[in-house]
């Protein structure tokens, strides 16, 4: 959903934006195919009831409240449940980032101004020197969400949550016992592992490898598995952490 029209609500001052994803799926695209023929494989929506092919006009939505039966949902009457101002991001507070657990987080978008905005790049400018970010509320095509505004170098980025209830996490808080030998060996080896996220190291070994798959393919190779070195299995948890520290 590239380029989609919004506004953000601060306080009185209204800000047009345009809002896009910032993220792309990075994995190699396959079509499904018909092992005999190699034709590809389309998709019906098919009423069993009725026996015919159905278009999309034809279909509605609907809640089964007992077993096979519906309450019926036309779009217009779902159109009818959502909030007003759909198309605006209406921030509620502001509030430390720190404060969310990363596991909320969803989606990210970049939020830009069509064209050069004095209310835009004065949140900007406020978002930073505050260092706060803005909760929010807003909807995106047909779902309600709260978000999250926060400044970056280059502009607002917004980003979408998960709801309590979508998020399930065990009620039981973890409280280990530990012994202090280990426990010192541990946080040696992570002292010694310390290191930087460098986005740009990082690369998807699986997708790469059907990428050389691909052109191996067209050049008529073979492929063949890569064969890994077994690693020594150490039961003895202080034996494992002392050997990991002199590798």
């Amino acid at each position: 959903m590239p380029n989609i029209h919004s506004s953000i609500s601060f306080g009185l001052v209204n800000i047009p934006i345009l809002m896009n994803p910032i993220i792309r799926n990075n994995d190699t695209s396959f079509n499904q195919l018909h092992k005999t023929c190699l034709n590809r494989i389309s998709y019906v929506k098919y009423c069993e009831h009725c026996k015919k092919a159905l278009k999309e006009k034809d279909i509605i939505k609907g809640y089964e409240y007992e077993r096979d039966k519906y309450l019926t949902f036309p779009k217009e009457e779902l159109d009818k449940l959502k909030p007003e101002n759909e198309h605006e991001i209406e921030i509620v507070s502001f509030i430390d980032l720190k404060e969310i657990d990363p596991t909320y987080f969803e989606k990210s978008y970049i939020l830009e101004t069509e064209k050069s905005s004095k209310a835009y790049n004065l949140f900007c400018e406020a978002l930073k020197k505050t260092k706060k970010v803005a909760l929010a509320k807003t909807i995106i095509g047909s779902k309600f969400y709260y978000c999250i505004l926060r400044f970056a170098s280059v502009g607002i980025i917004m980003t979408t949550l998960f709801f309590k209830e979508e998020v399930i996490l065990p009620e039981e808080e973890v409280n280990p016992k530990v012994n202090e030998r280990e426990l010192n060996l541990a946080i040696k080896l992570i002292e010694e592992g310390k290191g930087k996220f460098e986005p740009d190291k990082y690369q998807d070994e699986y997708q790469n490898n059907i990428k050389d798959a691909i052109d191996a393919k067209l050049e008529g190779k073979e492929i063949k598995k890569s064969k890994k070195k077994p690693k020594k299995q150490i039961n003895d948890l202080l034996e494992a952490l002392e050997k990991s520290l002199k590798k």
